[in-house]
């Protein structure tokens, strides 16, 4: 398992107004406004990205921590042969992601994911 990207999210109801204050102050890209949620980052080849989100998407709470995997089956047999509880999932979500939500010890959110490929 190798961890390809970690996104800090923002619970907000007016995400894209929080994505225009960072695109405008710090310079960063708007990458995906899906209206509940928009995601800014520098470039297209960097892995800096910070959210802004009304709910996690399909009715979830917002996640504090966003990792991405390459591997989510395995990262999933992981947690839960740490005896780790899944709040959610693993499920794939409409807008082409399959993912699942676990706290960490502090009872931090954490939406785990992995992009599916076509």
């Amino acid at each position: 398992m190798a961890v390809k990207r970690i996104v800090a999210n923002i619970q907000t109801d007016a995400p894209t107004q929080v994505a225009s204050f960072y695109t405008a102050l710090f310079g960063l890209d708007l990458a995906m406004d899906l209206g509940w949620i928009a995601t800014v980052q520098a470039g297209t080849d960097q892995p800096i990205q910070l959210s802004a989100a009304s709910e996690g998407g399909s009715g979830t709470p917002v996640p504090a921590i966003s990792i991405e995997v390459d591997n989510l089956d395995e990262t999933h047999a992981q947690a839960v042969s740490l005896g780790i509880k899944i709040e959610y999932g693993p499920v794939n979500e409409p807008w082409g992601v399959r993912r699942f939500y676990v706290r960490d010890p502090a009872g931090t959110l954490i939406n785990v994911l992995t992009h599916m490929r076509d």
